[in-house]
């Protein structure tokens, strides 16, 4: 350009936005939070969805019941996860019509939270039992409370909306009183009873444990081969059997369990032998001539273990004639027994022993075991007490009393070596060993557990409910399996076979723990009654509204009040004939009962006391999703909620799971401060949630690329549309083919990201609004129509182009909103600014069906292609600094295809290809012709342009220089004029 050549750049129309490239989210961020607060989000749209409903034209319902975390420590990445998606589901049911409401909730009572104040105690040499039980449960409560306000300012961090300012509470007085009436309908409709039978306990923790409150851990045990000697055996014809004096040998991997040692359990449909050792060292404990009964495909691996050198196997040992031995238990006669173990000890069958490991006989304690324990009550086996709550022998056990089998802190006591000892003093071991396996831990404490027989109490799940609700059965289990199957729609579908066989194969619900911290069972039992007795458990609804009532004014702390006991059985009874019940009911059935105190009692809850959705990790089929269901099966007949939504386990970049000790831990907090939250939510959306899902460094510089490339995509937009009036809009059918196809393309997408939230499908709707921005708009439609935008006078083209721009802008704030809260307001409010403005208020904008239009969209799949073959043609141009920009070329393109012919021929193809001029030609193509191989009949054969170079636009034209204006073409100089 020469020195006096006008400079044109000041004419342009280019975009005007003070929206910044960079973003600055973790700086900017809070100022959003204190806005939305200030202007009331939440209840805002409460308001709103009222107001419709007065109008007649109210919003459909949608209530997400929210899964309560403990109170009792920082968020970790697997919180971020299920809060955010949370999030997501509520914001985008809200932006699609509905009144989606959200209830934050927290578990305020149980052992995490009380262990976190006997671990206080413990570091200030206090113990817990000194301490009057209000004042420790008064402790309790305050530490909840604390992290509550912590937890609570984490997750509005992450942009999480809800009613933050009045969530529910488990530890609530009117909570307390509805998880008390919800356990007296148990106590009312016949299936609560006390019985006694093995549950996980925790040594440490002194209680009985759940399983969702179990993990697994490798932990290396005593084994030892014990032999059983056979006492008394006949054939089945009556005959004396020639089993008389042999041994039956059994493995265990938990020698303190002997002592409660009641019978053996054998497989009929096992092959067994009687093996006679043959050979062995001296000294050894299994010595030549002994004859032992083995499972066939075991005795060779159990000779081998003990170390015997040759046997023989002498015959076949039939299951009718194992049915009828009897042993002897290995300590009887033992020297200072005190006659503890001279019983017999039955072989019985049972389908739980396998030929995989281990002998093929299965000692069978009752107490300890819950295949014991099944066995045990079908053949009346006697049920031992030997193990107290501290996990040692009762005092008064002969040889053992006392002896320890996990201690407080959560080691192995002495209890194994002790039995050991004494089973190879009385000759009874062929063999010991250590073996590492699987073995239940206490999640909290991280202790071994053990099962140990207690009194406890139950909810019978197969018991018929006595509350006429049996409109899907008579039962809790058979009312939770019609739930499963009729009445829930699960994501991922995989969801319900997981809790249908859980519940299908699952015990007896054990409620009580033996702690302090929860919500009492408020029942009272009569003194000198049987479990069984009719009388045994008070029933009487005066005495249940009496409890109630003190609840909600005074909280459960009132169970523990002195005089307690007869301020609730009134004058109706004398309270010195019934004993008070103190155990605290199981946590999970606090949290299972909060459908009752948060979606049947809040005004906010839900229109039919049901949740519409459940959403929260796979490990809740045994835990939140369990628990609600038995709860709500017992209590209202039917499942509790209308879906369940499960996600995986977030794991490291290596797919590893997170651990402090490996030092791979990813810290929402961090997280934030470096990126900002919006960037989690975007790594939360582009994830697979349904299955266990990565996430660090590198891919946490992924997620903030995407995201910087759909900031730049708002970005373009908001400049563009600056001063744009409804003076500037167009009507769509009078709009060029471009925008009629970008039109198009958004009613196909509309359905897309309605159908995905509807779905619950974020990667998807993301994923699809990503392409659509980066690859449909970016990369193709504001490519072509900058030129029209920036260079263009007041055209019909380029108001065409910016009333494109502006269905755009809502359309792509609206979908994108539900994850990118905060970005989307800032886009927001650089249109649309003021003190009560806010995206969040405002819905996915209805999208005209008749912007639909297949043959458009055919036609113009068309010209795309033939363009890429264009566009690949001029890169090898640049690269090749033939030309320095497209703009440069006017290339002649082959099209043997007629219709794709006659299809670029209708557009202005040289606009489409960003060129400043293109021949279109049916003619052969020649062989120099640029071809790519997935489009075949297109060929591209490179020329320059000619002319000169506007200097307003910068294509090359024939009839630059020949108008008013200086240097620029026709189009230029009109738009100067």
């Amino acid at each position: 350009m020469c020195a006096e050549t006008p400079d044109y750049k000041s004419t342009l129309n280019l975009p005007k936005t003070d929206f910044p490239m960079r973003a600055g989210l973790p700086k900017r961020e809070p100022q959003w939070l204190e806005r939305w607060s200030n202007i009331s989000i939440y209840d805002t749209l409460r308001q709103k969805a009222e107001d419709a409903k007065a109008s007649g034209t109210a919003r459909e319902s949608f209530t997400l019941h929210d899964g309560p975390p403990y109170a009792n420590g920082h968020l970790h990445i697997g919180h971020a996860l299920n809060k955010i998606l949370k999030d997501m589901v509520v914001r985008s049911q809200q932006m699609m019509g509905k009144d989606a409401r959200y209830i934050p909730g927290w578990d305020c009572h149980g052992l995490p939270i009380e262990w976190k104040i006997e671990e206080q105690y413990r570091a200030k040499g206090k113990d817990k039992d000194e301490v009057p039980v209000i004042d420790f449960r008064q402790e309790c409560r305050k530490f909840a409370e604390g992290w509550i306000d912590i937890q609570r300012d984490e997750f509005k961090r992450l942009g999480v909306t809800g009613k933050w300012s009045n969530p529910y509470l488990t530890m609530n007085f009117h909570a307390e009183r509805v998880i008390a009436e919800e356990f007296m309908k148990f106590l009312m409709n016949g299936t609560l009873y006390q019985g006694s039978k093995p549950v996980m306990w925790s040594p440490v923790e002194k209680t009985a444990l759940a399983e969702a409150e179990i993990e697994y851990h490798d932990h290396k045990s005593h084994t030892i081969w014990v032999k059983f000697p056979v006492v008394r055996a006949v054939e089945p014809t009556g005959a004396r059997s020639g089993l008389m004096g042999v041994n039956v040998v059994i493995w265990t991997t938990t020698p303190w369990t002997i002592p409660s040692n009641r019978a053996i359990a054998f497989n009929p449909e096992l092959s067994y032998g009687l093996y006679k050792v043959t050979a062995a060292p001296e000294g050894n404990w299994a010595q030549k001539g002994d004859h032992y009964l083995l499972a066939d495909n075991l005795a060779e691996d159990v000779m081998k273990s003990a170390k015997v050198e040759e046997f023989v196997r002498k015959r076949d040992v039939s299951a009718e004639q194992l049915d009828l031995v009897i042993c002897g238990h290995p300590l009887r006669g033992v020297e200072g027994g005190a006659g503890e173990w001279d019983y017999d000890v039955p072989m019985l069958p049972g389908d739980h022993v396998t030929d995989e490991a281990g002998t093929g006989f299965v000692h069978t304690a009752p107490s300890h075991g819950a295949d014991d324990f099944i066995l045990g009550v079908k053949h009346g086996l006697q049920m031992t007490h030997n193990v107290i709550e501290d996990g040692s022998f009762r005092a008064s056990l002969p040889l053992f009393g006392g002896e320890v089998i996990i201690t407080p802190k959560g080691k192995e006591g002495g209890a194994n070596t002790a039995v050991i000892n004494t089973l190879a003093g009385v000759g009874a071991l062929i063999a010991r060993g250590r073996v590492t396996h699987s073995y239940p831990h206490s999640w909290r404490s991280k202790a071994p557990v053990i099962f140990r027989n207690t009194p406890q109490w139950f909810a019978a799940v197969d018991k018929d409910v006595e509350d006429g609700q049996d409109e899907y059965g008579t039962t809790i289990r058979e009312r939770a399996l019609t739930s499963i199957d009729k009445l829930v729609e699960w994501t991922p579908k995989t969801g319900r076979n997981r809790l249908y066989s859980m519940i299908e194969a699952r015990p007896d619900w054990v409620l009580s723990r033996q702690r302090a911290w929860g919500v009492p069972l408020t029942c009272f039992t009569k003194k000198d009654a049987l479990p069984t007795d009719e009388d045994f458990l008070l029933r009487d609804e005066a005495v249940n509204a009496r409890i109630a009532e003190a609840f909600e004014a005074e909280g459960a702390d009132v169970w523990y009040a002195e005089g307690a006991k007869e301020r609730f059985l009134g004058n109706d009874y004398n309270a010195d004939d019934y004993e008070q019940v103190f155990d605290i009911l199981d946590v999970w059935f606090d949290s299972g009962s909060t459908h009752a105190f948060v979606l049947r009692d809040r005004e906010d809850g839900s229109d039919d006391g049901l949740a519409d959705l459940y959403l929260e990790g796979t490990d809740q089929h045994r835990g939140w999703f369990h628990s609600s269901m038995l709860q709500a099966c017992g209590t209202k007949g039917r499942a509790p909620y209308h879906g369940v939504l499960t996600h995986g386990f977030t794991l490291d970049e290596k797919g590893n799971k997170m651990s402090k000790s490996l030092g791979n831990t990813i810290v929402p907090e961090k997280v934030v401060q470096q990126y900002g939250a919006d960037i989690l939510r975007l790594w939360v959306a582009q994830t697979d949630y349904t299955n266990d899902q990565r996430i660090g460094p590198e891919i946490l510089k992924g997620v903030a690329d995407s995201y910087r490339r759909l900031r730049n995509t708002m970005r373009f937009m908001l400049g563009s549309l600056d001063g744009f009036s409804e003076a500037d809009r167009v009507d769509p059918a009078e709009m060029p083919e471009l925008e009629r196809w970008v039109l198009h393309r958004l009613a196909e997408l509309d359905h897309k990201v309605r159908t995905g939230y509807a779905a619950y499908d974020f990667s998807g709707v993301f994923s699809a609004v990503f392409n659509f921005a980066t690859v449909d708009l970016s990369a193709f439609y504001f490519d072509i129509r900058k030129d029209a935008l920036y260079c263009d006078g007041d055209t019909p083209r380029r108001r065409a182009a910016r009333t494109v721009l502006d269905i755009l802008y809502h359309r792509l704030t609206t979908w994108l909103a539900p994850v990118l809260v905060f970005t989307m307001e800032e886009v927001w409010l650089e249109r649309f600014p003021g003190d009560d403005s806010s995206i969040h208020l405002t819905d996915i904008p209805d999208t005209p069906a008749d912007w639909l239009d297949e043959p458009l969209a055919a036609k113009w799949a068309k010209v795309r292609e033939a363009r890429r073959v264009v566009t690949a043609a001029l890169e090898i141009q640049r690269t090749d600094k033939v030309i320095g920009a497209s703009l440069e070329a006017a290339p002649v393109v082959h099209v043997r295809d007629e219709d794709t012919l006659a299809a670029l021929r209708s557009v202005a193809f040289e606009d489409v290809c960003i060129t400043s001029d293109i021949v279109l030609s049916n003619d052969p193509m020649p062989a120099e012709a640029f071809r790519l191989p997935e489009t075949e009949g297109v060929g591209v054969v490179f020329e320059k342009a000619e002319g000169e170079k506007c200097q307003r636009c910068w294509k090359i034209l024939p009839d630059v220089g020949r108008h008013t204006h200086e240097a620029v073409c026709g189009r230029c100089d009109e738009a100067l004029a």
